[in-house]
């Protein structure tokens, strides 16, 4: 059976740069990472000018979009893409009638924080407030970029997509920081086992996951 071309398959990364030459202007690898960078990194991670290309290339196999190489009358020279009348017909579809997909949350801070029994508190703490740093610059980063696009009509769905990432950060702060206040607790359980004379390290057995793993299948549905 052959693939139906309205509904190809492809990556998220593919639909995000279909969604970014779904306008009339054609653009160059460069202008799509450089969009990536401006807007899509606050919510979803900007590609590589490799993943880029590679997706790009995908797409005009598939006949998504078409591509040119523009001169610019010197030694330099682009290539240009623009979406096909079936490239926009995908994009359309895939946003309108492509099923939920829950985000994957990979956060590598709190994963640092999981394992917090390999380390010391002050490390945690000193972590979490690069965390906090962080949250803090693309918080307001993202309200810059909202900003910038209140003149633009064409960026409205973009600018209320830039308006959530803004509050997002700052709800990712305040987290961090209610962490660092929950480390000290954390420290104090944590060491009841050595104040009692346990040796090695405390972790739970896999026992005591199944044991978790049936309370949560005890639960009746919300």
């Amino acid at each position: 059976m052959e693939a139906d071309p309205a509904k190809p398959n492809l990556s998220a990364t593919g639909w995000a740069l279909l969604g970014m030459l779904s306008g009339s202007n054609e653009l160059s690898g460069y202008d799509i990472k450089k969009w990536a960078n401006w807007s899509l990194r606050f919510f979803y991670q900007s590609p590589a000018y490799s993943q880029i290309y590679s997706e790009l290339k995908k797409m005009e196999d598939l006949g998504l979009v078409v591509s040119r190489v523009e001169n610019d009358g010197g030694a330099r020279t682009r290539r240009l893409y623009r979406i096909t009348p079936a490239g926009l017909e995908a994009i359309a579809g895939w946003t309108s009638e492509a099923p939920y997909d829950p985000p994957t949350l990979k956060h590598s801070v709190l994963l640092r924080v999981t394992f917090g029994h390999l380390t010391q508190p002050a490390r945690l703490r000193e972590l979490l407030q690069e965390h906090v740093a962080y949250c803090d610059r693309m918080q307001r980063e993202a309200r810059i970029e909202a900003q910038a696009a209140e003149d633009q009509p064409v960026w409205a769905y973009a600018k209320i997509a830039l308006r959530w990432a803004e509050r997002y950060y700052a709800s990712e702060r305040e987290l961090a920081l209610d962490l660092i206040k929950d480390i000290d607790a954390a420290e104090a359980e944590f060491g009841k086992p050595f104040r009692d004379g346990s040796a090695g390290i405390p972790w739970p057995d896999r026992e005591y996951w199944y044991e978790v793993e049936r309370r949560l299948n005890e639960e009746p549905p919300d």
